[in-house]
Parts: C-alpha cells; sequence; structure tokens
C-alpha cells in the first residue's frame, strides 16, 4: 500500500513507560514528567515521520488538537481517545469508540482510509549500559476498522531521545543509495 501523496494523521503519543531502575536515572530525568515526556515523544516522532517520508501530508500531533478545538462534538480530544490499546499485538480489529473517533478524525482533517498511531513507547536499560527504545507504531484503516501494519522497531543510544531517534531509523528508513 502506497501512501505517497496521502494525507495521513499521526495521533499524539499517550503512553511512554520505562523501567523503573531507569526512571531514578538522571538521563532519563526529562521523560519522568508525563507531559514532557509525551511532548517530546509526539515532537521526535513528527519531526521523523517529516523528514523521513516527506512524500506523505502527515496531520502531526499540534495541528490534530486545532482540528479538534475547531470542531467540538464531531471530533474528539486526540490526547483523549485511548489510542495506546492498539500497543497489544493481538488486537486486529480497532474498538469503538476508538474506531469512530478515528474515522471522524481523519475526516475533519482531509486524510482518507488511514491513520498513523504511535501507541506506545517503552524505555529500558541494555546489560551495556545503553537505553533501549521499544516503539509500538501502528496503521490504521478507519473505515474498515483494520490494523493495516504493525511495527514495534528497537533502537539504542546514550540517551532516551538517542534511543528514540534510532528506533524511529529502523521503522523508517532511509534508503540513500544508487541502484
Amino acid at each position: 500500500m502506497s501512501l505517497s501523496g496521502q494525507s495521513i494523521p499521526v495521533m499524539p503519543m499517550t503512553m511512554v513507560a520505562a523501567d523503573p531502575a531507569l526512571v531514578s536515572d538522571s538521563l532519563y530525568a526529562p521523560w519522568r514528567d508525563r507531559r514532557t515526556a509525551l511532548s517530546i515523544a509526539d515532537s521526535v516522532i513528527g519531526d521523523a515521520f517529516a523528514g523521513r517520508a516527506p512524500e506523505v501530508k502527515w496531520v502531526l500531533p499540534p495541528e490534530l488538537r486545532k482540528v479538534a478545538r475547531r470542531s467540538p462534538g464531531i471530533v474528539d480530544d486526540p490526547d483523549l481517545m485511548g489510542q495506546a490499546v492498539l500497543r497489544s499485538p493481538k488486537l486486529h480489529v480497532i474498538p469503538d469508540p476508538l474506531r469512530s473517533s478515528l474515522r471522524n478524525l481523519s475526516a475533519v482533517t482531509g486524510g482518507g482510509r488511514t491513520v498513523m498511531v504511535p501507541a506506545v513507547i517503552g524505555f529500558g536499560r541494555q546489560a551495556d549500559g545503553r537505553i533501549r527504545a521499544d516503539l509500538t507504531l501502528v496503521l490504521a484503516d478507519v473505515r474498515n476498522g483494520h490494523v493495516i501494519w504493525r511495527s514495534v522497531p528497537t533502537g539504542t543510544g546514550a540517551t532516551p531521545r538517542e534511543a528514540l531517534d534510532s528506533a524511529l531509523a529502523v521503522a523508517l528508513p532511509v534508503d540513500v543509495g544508487g541502484p
């Protein structure tokens, strides 16, 4: 399925989890506050999608929030739709009311059938001391309610931000080589 030329909403991150041993580490300090962690994640993910897949018109979380504020009663708050439920690998059909909410949001943003959902980021510490990020990404078809694609790329880095960047590079590789 080609996404080129399509307008695809990218839902805001609503779940960041970390190994308790990592939470007390000073490297994790910026991520301890939930709002700050979600904001950092949205920014990093949005930058990666826009920079690594520019052929798609990604409608990022700040724009989704504006659309929701301008469309009360039609579009639910994208931060409160419960999209983190899509982190479950056994979930192949989007449950309502999430499906209806995603469909309304997609319609109002000029999107087509699909919505990208960063469902969860999990952080932990590797044996070598580096930080590991596991990012669950789901591409959902809002018309028929099916999960089209699911990926759980893993990345490592010296900081949570570097680990998330590394996971996104796995999910969105850039081929700059020639034929």
